[in-house]
């Protein structure tokens, strides 16, 4: 039986006039088991593999061997699919053409989908919108699933459709299913894969060569199947007339949720967490209440994360007006701490952005500051990463060049990885 709790990290001290209250709420669950075992339904997973003329000999072999690494981590019971997609999107495995588009796995349903995978041939183009439609409609095919996840790999940029059409198709599943993506070789667009992860509630990475996607694929699977929580919501109540200005995961990586709200009762809002293993995450809640006198106090807003109707955590946000200076001009480290990874990763998307629009000023402004705050928050991956398109002059001060030669590769590996963040030291 998992097993939830909830930290908050906060100072609640206002000044006089002061409004606006900002919190860390730590939840850690522990116990969640393994997917699909818990008794709320069954867990599903789809592999969707790039099989377009652009993956060529290599990269498709590898692929093929990525796919069933991920097929033979899959656990006895999940229900599964596998879709190669080019610019339409085709039901691999298993073989039908009406009903279920799924099937529970068991080892003679493993050895057909590797025999399936084999035969994955490397033709036409890329139009992912018509593989996340596809994948959507295989999950639906399946009532019972509980628990919904995919992998998605690609090497090329969406070229079959229109950037409205792929939206759509990601408006259209998002909410449905989570989706991890993953970009092999240099030649995809990581703002185009993140948009689906982000939507999707996954993660986006590059895997600079071939060869590394097997096991990359593997601990993909082995982490879905460990997710024996199938989904959970974040509610955040606040007060009668106080406005939450945002939600925010921070970490392990930064996810902006606010706009991901739905009404739970006219004073809470409900965002979507997706599946749970044994492991924490880090939320800034950020709430405006009307300033009281000095001296009284109010409850900010109550956080809790729900799995289904049952509250399974719940931590309490406070507000308390003082005329103390040394009170009320603390700033709570865990709070410092992810507002600076939250600039960094905006600092490193807008530079990259900057830089590839040939804008050599902005650039270097946006990826100083990034040196700055990842020095500051101890971010090192951030760092190292930096180090590879940036010369770094004094990195508490952000005084940086760019790099006259970078390997594309290097840029991609730094933006995929802008939104990932540290935990709080200490």
């Amino acid at each position: 039986m998992a097993e939830f709790s909830a930290s908050v990290y906060q100072n609640e001290f206002l000044p006089d006039g002061g409004t606006d209250v900002n919190a860390i709420v730590t939840l850690t669950c522990s116990g969640a088991g393994a997917a699909g075992q818990a008794g709320s339904g069954d867990a599903g997973e789809i592999i969707i593999v790039d099989t377009s003329g652009s993956m060529g000999r290599t990269k498709l072999e590898a692929a093929k061997l990525a796919a069933s690494a991920a097929v033979d981590q899959i656990l006895d019971g999940t229900i599964f699919a596998v879709v190669a997609g080019t610019h339409q999107a085709y039901l691999a495995f298993p073989p039908v053409r009406t009903g279920a588009g799924m099937v529970r796995m068991d080892p003679g349903a493993r050895y057909a989908a590797h025999q399936a995978i084999a035969q994955f041939r490397a033709d036409g183009g890329t139009a992912m919108g018509t593989w996340l439609t596809l994948a959507g409609r295989l999950f639906d095919s399946v009532p019972q699933l509980a628990q919904r996840h995919a992998i998605l790999l690609t090497d090329g940029e969406n070229h079959n459709e229109t950037p409205q059409q792929l939206s759509a198709a990601i408006a259209a599943v998002t909410g449905r299913f989570q989706c991890d993506c993953r970009g092999v070789g240099v030649d995809w667009q990581v703002e185009e894969v993140r948009r689906i992860a982000q939507a999707l509630l996954g993660t986006v990475d590059i895997i600079p060569d071939a060869a590394q996607m097997r096991p990359v694929f593997a601990a993909l699977m082995q982490q879905s199947m460990s997710r024996g929580v199938a989904e959970a919501q974040l509610r955040v109540w606040a007060p009668q007339g106080a406005q939450v200005l945002f939600v925010r995961q921070v970490s392990p990586t930064v996810e902006d949720l606010t706009a991901r709200r739905v009404t739970v009762n006219p004073l809470t809002g409900g965002y979507p967490t997706g599946s749970w293993g044994d492991e924490s995450r880090d939320y800034h809640v950020a709430v405006r209440l009307s300033a009281k006198a000095i001296g009284q106090e109010q409850l900010g807003a109550r956080v809790q994360l729900a799995v289904g109707d049952q509250v399974v955590a719940s931590g309490l946000v406070k507000a308390r007006w003082s005329d103390d200076d040394s009170l009320t001009t603390r700033i709570n480290p865990a709070v410092a701490h992810y507002t600076g990874q939250t600039e960094l990763a905006d600092a490193i998307q807008q530079g990259l952005a900057a830089k590839a629009a040939g804008d050599v000023e902005t650039a270097t402004t946006k990826l100083g500051r990034a040196v700055q705050l990842a020095a500051a928050t101890g971010n090192e991956e951030a760092t190292s990463r930096l180090r590879k398109v940036v010369d770094i002059d004094d990195q508490d001060t952000g005084t940086v060049r760019l790099k006259r030669a970078v390997e594309r590769a290097d840029e991609m590996a730094l933006d995929t990885a802008s939104t990932k963040t540290t935990r709080v030291r200490g």
